[in-house]
């Protein structure tokens, strides 16, 4: 009883002692390993990667450091990938054709998605609630699903097509161009424009819109001067989630696309499987997630915490 009654005392002063301590600590610590672990060290791993020389070995990557003797470490950094990106047509076409799309979508789903996310947000609570779960089906439903869905729909002997060589019209080719990509990419990624600009549609005070009524104000000059200001953050949240999700997309492409739609998903695939050339496809995508993260940041620091 006495060495049970010591280790009870113990037990109460360590938890006397931690519940002084900042229990934030206790409850951010987790994230933020996860965090280093799954994102900074594999970003880190990838950036240093980027400045290796491709060799054939498994992997096929070579060494930065080595010990040449003497106490001495021979640190040999290769520039060559980054400076071919810079010179080489090949990447400077998929890098254009990336950010051409991508801006493209960008705007489609935007003037899609808001009219969707305000007619939504117009109807009673209930019917919300089933038009969001019916805009969120579509993500439960693999990308390559949705894609060949279009095929079936767009190819030379498709629906489409089938239906203007029954009105006597000849078929149009839809895929294996701009078009396409841009449509599959808004197919599938119109949702997460959306859901954004709903949510905040939804926390906004309709008192400010009803008193714009009252002061003499149309719908679309109210649209205007007070709901778009106010849902400025989920616009701005939506236009980042579908230009940084598009921007790296294969399989869209690839199925809808042709050779003159080549993107930066394109590009590491051949890459990395074909050439297998680690290095360069790393020097790839540290270029295309500063393309992403810089904006970003500058949105950021432009709007501070508005659209977080």
């Amino acid at each position: 009883m006495i060495k049970f009654s010591f280790l009870i005392n113990i037990l109460n002063r360590i938890s006397k002692n931690l519940d002084k301590i900042n229990n934030g600590f206790y409850v951010s610590a987790i994230p933020n390993i996860w965090i280093v672990i799954f994102f900074v060290a594999p970003i880190l791993l990838i950036f240093k990667i980027s400045f290796t020389e491709p060799i054939v070995s498994i992997p096929p990557i070579g060494k930065m450091c080595s010990y040449i003797g003497d106490y001495t470490v021979n640190i040999k950094i290769n520039l060559a990938n980054y400076v071919r990106i810079l010179k080489e047509n090949c990447y400077l076409t998929a890098f254009t054709n990336s950010v051409m799309i991508t801006t493209v979508t960008t705007l489609i789903c935007l003037l899609l998605g808001f009219p969707i996310a305000y007619g939504i947000n117009q109807t009673k609570p209930h019917t919300q609630s089933a038009l969001i779960s019916l805009l969120s089906l579509s993500m439960w439903t693999a990308t390559l699903i949705r894609v060949y869905a279009l095929i079936n729909l767009f190819s030379s002997n498709g629906a489409l097509n089938s239906l203007l060589s029954f009105f006597g019209l000849q078929p149009v080719k839809f895929l294996g161009n701009y078009f396409a990509v841009c449509l599959g990419l808004v197919f599938c990624y119109l949702p997460y424009m959306v859901l954004p600009i709903y949510s905040i549609l939804a926390k906004n005070d309709k008192s400010c819109v009803e008193a714009a009524y009252d002061l003499g104000c149309t719908p679309l000059k109210t649209i205007w001067k007070i709901t778009i200001p106010l849902c400025r953050g989920g616009i701005i949240t939506g236009c980042i989630l579908v230009f940084s999700m598009t921007i790296g997309e294969f399989s869209i492409p690839e199925l809808l696309g042709s050779s003159d739609t080549l993107m930066f998903g394109r590009i590491l695939w051949t890459e990395f499987f074909s050439n297998l050339d680690w290095a360069m496809t790393c020097a790839i995508s540290i270029v295309m997630m500063a393309f992403i993260i810089i904006p970003i940041y500058i949105v950021q620091k432009r709007y501070g915490g508005s659209f977080s």
